[in-house]
């Protein structure tokens, strides 16, 4: 007897071809993909650091902090933001301060960079799948020389946070008299803040952040510096460590593009900061010459996703907010301690436009072709990030109720990961923080990996190809 056909030659039997193959009955779960389990990895850290934050031992005498704003101060060290609902240093006992400083240090590093670190010190050895979420969190192109990636990330780290604390220490000990164990102690905690773009600060609410340190040389240099290490990225810091010990050794088309589109952006930043507060008494105008142009420097540094600030930002100009919320938006650059859409991303969908508009076929940088795939990815990265800003303004101005200004500020301020403000975090609502910190998790994670590990359930094979055809733009 005939068996009965689907009417296109295939039995009743037969498996359809386009359709998504089901897991069999018992069969063991799929595994989550690296993206999800980076989601995941810092979620954890973060129920973890609030539950800490939530203990009495954490609080100041007097003091008493909600679960809501513990999960927020946790979230944003976590995400290395520095948006606080409540003054660190006024809130926080010590116990609470270095919670808040090895979250600050997990977040930057990675969740999988510590794990691996810790593997390595008890002899467990690294599988290739671990490897595989190790590239996923560092940005890398291939899983192979990851572990030593890992030890080149953890040995940099502390360097630049050795060096850092020494330089802040010695300065605020021997130039503000200082007591020397709070100098050392201020030291440690402000630079794993800054060379973690961090912007965590221990300084009270009447002069928050550093700005009695307004224009000050040394404070813009070491901050500022620990601030564009962190931000470059690790893989950039590595080249030019090859390029220190090899003269012959030609940075890659990744390493040049993350510098020059760095300084043109410090560049820029800094003259709209000069340009836009040179005559305003509240924060240029009152300062020397000299100090105006470092406290503008160091203004154009600290949207990379810092989140320090030398200026009060509720005095700023309209040209500057301006200036300053575009510049957090761009952020630093991949596989680093910043946040934003990154600089590699902005410089290629500026050569994408540039290309287009020349009529080129192909995207060349410094005289390297760049794969259509990569810069379909900065677009996809860029829409998916304003789509993020956009949604999350419209719920803030819905439930919050701020001005339009300070809530976008507020906004992309925690998108890219930096902590500036115009002064609303502590009088946001329980449903604007919740909407803030989401927005921190997103940011730090990334919208693109955090896109794959809510909607990726294997990759479906492709079985069709269909045929082509012009769609008008413009």
């Amino acid at each position: 007897m005939d068996r009965p056909t689907a009417g296109d030659g295939r039995t009743a039997a037969d498996p359809d071809p386009l359709q998504r193959p089901t897991r069999p009955s018992g069969a063991p779960p799929r595994e989550p993909n690296p993206a999800q389990i980076l989601a995941l990895g810092f979620a954890g850290v973060i129920v973890v650091g609030s539950l800490l934050l939530s203990l009495p031992a954490a609080w100041e005498p007097g003091r008493r902090v909600s679960y809501l704003d513990a999960l927020f101060t946790a979230t944003s060290a976590v995400c290395v933001t520095g948006l606080v609902v409540t003054n660190t240093a006024e809130t926080f006992s010590t116990f609470g301060e270095l919670v808040i400083l090895g979250l600050i240090q997990v977040g930057g590093l990675g969740v999988m960079t510590m794990s691996t670190l810790f593997a390595l010190l008890v002899g467990k050895r690294i599988t290739f799948r671990e490897r595989l979420i190790i590239q996923e969190a560092l940005g890398q192109l291939s899983p192979a020389g990851m572990v030593r990636l890992v030890l080149y990330v953890a040995t940099v780290t502390l360097a630049f946070e050795l060096l850092g604390a020494t330089l802040l220490t010695l300065y605020w000990w021997l130039a503000y008299d200082v007591p020397f164990g709070l100098a050392a102690y201020r030291g440690v905690f402000h630079a794993v803040s800054a060379f973690n773009n961090a912007g965590f600060d221990l300084f009270d609410s009447r002069r928050p952040s550093l700005e009695r340190f307004a224009g000050d040389p040394v404070i813009t240099l070491v901050v500022g510096g620990l601030i564009v290490a962190g931000g470059l990225g690790f893989t950039v810091l590595a080249d030019l460590g090859r390029r220190l010990r090899h003269r012959r050794h030609r940075l890659s088309l990744h390493s040049r593009l993350v510098l020059v589109t760095t300084a043109v952006l410090l560049a820029v930043g800094t003259g709209l900061v000069a340009l836009g507060e040179w005559s305003n008494p509240a924060t240029l105008g009152s300062l020397p010459l000299d100090r105006k142009l470092w406290a503008a420097l160091f203004h154009a540094i600290t949207p990379r996703t810092a989140g320090f600030n030398m200026l009060p930002m509720a005095e700023l100009t309209n040209l500057t907010v301006l200036t300053t919320i575009l510049l957090m938006f761009i952020g630093g650059s991949p596989a680093g301690t910043a946040g934003g859409i990154k600089t590699t991303t902005v410089a290629l969908l500026v050569a994408t436009v540039r290309a287009t508009v020349r009529g080129d076929d192909e995207l060349v940088l410094m005289e390297r072709r760049v794969p259509a795939l990569v810069a379909a990815k900065a677009l996809a990265l860029a829409v998916l990030a304003a789509g993020l800003v956009l949604a999350v303004t419209m719920g803030m101005l819905l439930w919050d109720g701020h001005a339009l200004e300070a809530t976008v500020f507020e906004v992309v301020s925690a998108f890219g990961t930096v902590g500036l403000s115009l002064g609303i975090t502590p009088e946001l609502t329980p449903v604007g923080k919740v909407l803030i910190l989401l927005t921190m998790y997103a940011g730090r994670v990334g919208p693109l990996t955090l896109a794959v590990a809510l909607t990726r359930r294997g990759r479906r094979p492709r079985v069709l190809r269909y045929p082509e055809e012009r769609v008008l733009v413009g």
